[in-house]
């Protein structure tokens, strides 16, 4: 019983990092600025990231980074998806600098601009905060191709073992000239 009220718990708290597992990125740390080499304002390439501390059954692993600020972080109206991948595999524990061949098996989601790759920070207004997510799983997920978030969240619900994530923040260092350029 207490395994299940603990699996619970993690599925319901995304905000914490648990000591089980643990997400970090050499590019930045934790709610500090993203370099802009990751983002629009440079060469729009994903950051390095690596985690440890793998949970016993882990069967595959999902990573969504997303920026809950969209379109101004004073007025939120939308929390915009930058990046899904799903399924993985269990042995794999980093995602190197601008990954374009990814591990055997990993799937990549659509995300908001409806493209299945990775679309860096690029707030039309204000400083963004973008919430790199891993979570481990007791499962591969049988949701297809091109799967967006939402589909992705309802099929690991019951899955997740553990997750953890690290909060990258940016602000565009000029602004933009036109209107009709905003993009998230």
């Amino acid at each position: 019983m207490q395994e299940g009220v603990e699996r619970e718990r993690l599925q319901n708290d995304t905000v914490k990092s648990y000591e089980d597992l643990r997400l970090t990125s050499p590019a930045f740390s934790a709610f500090t600025g993203i370099p802009s080499k990751y983002t629009c304002e440079g060469e729009d390439v994903s950051p390095p990231l690596f985690w440890e501390n793998v949970p016993v059954g882990t069967k595959s692993f999902v990573l969504i980074v997303d920026d809950p600020d969209a379109p101004d972080p004073q007025a939120p109206k939308k929390t915009w998806v930058h990046w899904i991948l799903y399924n993985i595999p269990q042995n794999v524990t980093l995602l190197e600098e601008g990954i374009k061949n990814l591990p055997y098996g990993t799937q990549i989601g659509l995300n908001d601009w409806k493209r299945t790759e990775y679309d860096g920070p690029c707030p039309p207004i204000g400083q963004h905060r973008y919430f790199f997510k891993l979570y481990a799983l007791d499962a591969t997920l049988n949701v297809g191709a091109n799967a967006t978030k939402a589909i992705i969240e309802s099929a690991m619900e019951k899955h997740i073992l553990a997750n953890s994530e690290v909060v990258g923040l940016y602000k565009k260092s000029h602004l933009l000239s036109d209107e009709s350029d905003i993009i998230l």
